[in-house]
């Protein structure tokens, strides 16, 4: 029993250290956030713009998430967008390296959380 308490404090402390390290912004790349923009215009807007018609967008409304548009959130962090594009979520499908590079992915991710978003 000792040896799981023991294990627990440890993934706290790493947590309490690294943490915050973990999900920090890396510094700002404006011609990786501009090609995120434009990645993220061909893949995810049609699902994930504003207004009627953006299927993303509804099912988020609709689960309470505000706001619900992707380009307006504020809470979203590059590991929580790299998991949901690469193992889809609900109705969301995945999304393949041959169809977004991790290059892309991680140019779709600056966009989404660069500061000052529209």
């Amino acid at each position: 029993m000792r040896a799981k308490g023991t294990k627990t404090l440890l993934a706290v402390a790493a947590i309490a250290i690294f943490g915050t390290q973990v999900f920090a912004a890396p510094p700002r790349d404006d011609s990786q956030i501009e090609r995120g923009h434009k990645v993220y215009q061909k893949w995810c807007y049609p699902c994930h713009g504003p207004g009627a018609g953006h299927p993303g967008t509804a099912s988020l409304a609709a689960r309470g998430q505000k706001p619900a548009v992707l380009e307006e959130r504020a809470d979203l962090t590059p590991p929580m967008i790299k998991t949901f594009v690469r193992h889809g979520t609900s109705f969301m499908p995945t999304f393949r390296k041959t169809e977004i590079s991790d290059a892309d992915l991680d140019a779709i991710a600056a966009y989404l959380t660069k500061s000052g978003k529209p």
